[in-house]
């Protein structure tokens, strides 16, 4: 039996009213766009993945993810035209857009097309497999995620009669939730259509309908600013936590304050200035540096403690910057280091504009909420108390996760 040409298609526009460059937001460090591209290359049912859209940063931020994952060849944008990318414009008409550019510029015929959301940021693999298989194996012509809901809703109709009623139950009784028939939310995550029946009705639902069951604690769409603090603040439970290893990193680069120590200055009374540092962090320092990882430590004070530090562990320092993201954009350019393959450690928000930058945004334990809400990765240990010998054990195994006397 042939292979049906499965195109998964993520509508992805520049402008949002609700949360501006919506679909760049990032959360668990991760930009809306490039997780649903993950989700979608990550599919065992998907042959190829376009994203449509009217921004060439959100482009060039899928095409990055893509080549990240070695699936250049799977993933391709398309420039979505003017008359379909306003406020007004539906999904449907994007992907039937995109659908045919994909079509012509191929030469081959689709014969499943999903929709995918940027604003369901916690879509997974098992979503788009779900709906993909339905259509293309098991004979449902469109399928849709769903998760089970269990709430009495409500629709006020004041305006029409003055009084308000039940929409799923009667008012007047209140049965027990397993008395109850089981109703289903559209999570809004993952569509599935056969292409052809697509192309006829123009619209997502039409013949035989799937409903792909999904885990309800992942329904959240993200329609406001609201919405995008309520998924960073999710993103730490529902993200898999997989820690980045040598594989995934060409160099390091560290914050000083709060980071390698515990954000506290002792001041004597000539003023003079001191901080505590960790001697674990040291050693996984010494280790990363003898293992060829280029590194750095980027401040933005001016403090003789931080030069004095760096000459010690024998790393390059730069201190006494106002962008720090700047600094570290043409330090990358002068190391010709891909932006996306460095860890970035930090604690405060003056690091987050590092975060947007660094392919691998990682928070001490100790950072804060915002910093956190924004990594890829969190340590378990604070600042200045050994996070970043944790930091270097992800990245060198073994060698680095027994315990080693400091001295």
């Amino acid at each position: 039996m042939t292979q049906p040409t499965v195109l998964a298609v993520i509508p992805a526009r520049g402008g949002s009213k609700g949360v501006p460059a919506k679909n760049l937001a990032q959360v668990g460090g991760v930009p809306l766009v490039v997780r649903a591209v993950r989700a979608c290359l990550a599919s065992s049912e998907v042959t190829a993945v376009v994203v449509t859209t009217d921004a060439p940063a959100v482009a060039e931020a899928a095409r990055a993810a893509g080549d990240s994952l070695g699936a250049s060849a799977r993933l391709h944008c398309v420039q979505r035209p003017e008359a379909i990318a306003g406020d007004t414009a539906t999904s449907e008409a994007a992907v039937l857009h995109a659908l045919d550019t994909y079509e012509a510029e191929h030469g081959k015929a689709v014969d499943v097309v999903l929709l995918v959301q940027c604003t369901s940021p916690f879509v997974a693999r098992e979503d788009i497999d779900g709906v993909a298989a339905a259509v293309a194996r098991e004979g449902a012509d469109t399928a849709v995620t769903v998760a089970p809901f269990h709430g009495f809703l409500w629709r006020d109709g004041s305006a029409v009669e003055d009084h308000n009623y039940g929409v799923n139950h009667d008012k007047k009784v209140r049965p027990r939730r397993q008395d109850r028939p089981e109703d289903l939310l559209e999570t809004g995550a993952a569509y599935a259509m056969d292409a052809a029946g697509f192309r006829t009705h123009r619209h997502r639902f039409f013949g035989h309908t799937a409903l792909v069951r999904t885990d309800p604690a992942r329904v959240l769409e993200i329609d406001d600013p609201h919405d995008l603090a309520r998924a960073r603040a999710l993103a730490p439970l529902l993200d898999p936590a997989p820690l980045p290893t040598r594989d995934d990193v060409d160099a390091v680069v560290l914050d000083f304050d709060g980071t390698q120590t515990d954000d506290r200055v002792l001041i004597d009374a000539d003023g003079r200035e001191t901080v505590a540092v960790h001697r674990g962090d040291g050693l996984g320092i010494a280790a990363l540096r003898k293992a060829g990882l280029p590194l750095l430590i980027l401040s933005t004070e001016q403090n003789p403690v931080v030069a004095a530090r760096a000459h010690k562990l024998r790393v390059p320092v730069l201190h006494g910057i106002d962008r720090k993201d700047l600094a570290l954009k043409q330090w990358c350019d002068e190391q010709a280091i891909a932006p996306e393959r460095v860890l970035y450690v930090g604690n405060d928000v003056n690091d987050l504009p590092c975060f947007a930058l660094a392919g691998w945004p990682v928070a001490v334990a100790s950072a804060h909420d915002s910093v956190r809400a924004a990594a890829r990765a969190v340590t378990t240990t604070p600042g200045g108390f050994g996070a970043i010998r944790e930091i270097a054990a992800w990245l060198l195994g073994p060698t680095l996760t027994t315990s080693v006397p400091t001295k």
